[in-house]
Protein backbone atom coordinates (compact mmCIF):
# COMPACT_ATOMS: atom_id res chain seq x y z
CA UNK A 1 0.00 0.00 0.00
CA UNK A 2 1.76 3.29 -1.10
CA UNK A 3 0.70 6.37 -0.46
CA UNK A 4 -0.43 7.31 -4.10
CA UNK A 5 -3.44 4.42 -3.96
CA UNK A 6 -5.18 6.72 -0.48
CA UNK A 7 -8.10 9.05 -1.39
CA UNK A 8 -10.32 9.86 -3.90
CA UNK A 9 -9.27 9.01 -7.60
CA UNK A 10 -10.07 11.60 -9.98
CA UNK A 11 -12.40 10.52 -13.21
CA UNK A 12 -11.43 10.64 -16.27
CA UNK A 13 -12.06 13.34 -18.25
CA UNK A 14 -15.02 13.15 -20.22
CA UNK A 15 -15.23 14.25 -24.00
CA UNK A 16 -16.61 17.80 -24.59
CA UNK A 17 -20.58 17.69 -25.72
CA UNK A 18 -21.06 18.80 -29.46
CA UNK A 19 -23.25 21.74 -29.81
CA UNK A 20 -26.07 20.02 -30.82
CA UNK A 21 -28.71 21.58 -33.16
CA UNK A 22 -31.87 23.50 -31.71
CA UNK A 23 -34.58 23.15 -33.22
CA UNK A 24 -37.88 25.52 -32.91
CA UNK A 25 -40.29 23.85 -30.08
CA UNK A 26 -36.38 23.93 -28.14
CA UNK A 27 -36.28 27.88 -29.20
CA UNK A 28 -39.72 28.65 -27.73
CA UNK A 29 -39.52 26.73 -24.59
CA UNK A 30 -36.52 28.81 -23.97
CA UNK A 31 -37.91 32.04 -25.10
CA UNK A 32 -41.10 31.00 -22.47
CA UNK A 33 -38.26 30.37 -19.66
CA UNK A 34 -36.84 33.41 -20.22
CA UNK A 35 -40.37 35.37 -20.02
CA UNK A 36 -41.40 33.59 -17.23
CA UNK A 37 -38.00 34.58 -15.26
CA UNK A 38 -38.65 38.23 -16.04
CA UNK A 39 -41.59 38.27 -14.76
CA UNK A 40 -41.13 36.38 -11.75
CA UNK A 41 -37.71 39.01 -11.18
CA UNK A 42 -40.62 42.21 -11.37
CA UNK A 43 -42.77 40.69 -9.30
CA UNK A 44 -39.69 39.93 -6.58
CA UNK A 45 -38.65 44.05 -7.32
CA UNK A 46 -41.73 44.90 -6.96
CA UNK A 47 -42.64 42.97 -3.36
CA UNK A 48 -39.39 44.20 -2.17
CA UNK A 49 -40.64 47.63 -1.90
CA UNK A 50 -43.16 46.95 0.67
CA UNK A 51 -43.32 45.67 3.85
CA UNK A 52 -44.02 42.22 5.38
CA UNK A 53 -47.48 41.32 4.40
CA UNK A 54 -49.58 40.63 7.83
CA UNK A 55 -47.45 41.23 10.93
CA UNK A 56 -50.09 39.58 12.80
CA UNK A 57 -50.77 41.57 15.78
CA UNK A 58 -48.23 42.33 18.69
CA UNK A 59 -46.65 38.88 19.28
CA UNK A 60 -46.89 37.08 22.97
CA UNK A 61 -44.30 34.81 24.26
CA UNK A 62 -45.06 32.07 25.98
CA UNK A 63 -43.55 33.06 29.79
CA UNK A 64 -45.86 34.51 32.48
Amino acid sequence: MSGREGGKKKPLKQPKKMNKETDEDDLAFKQKKKEEQKKLDELKAKAAGKGPLSTGGIKKSGKK
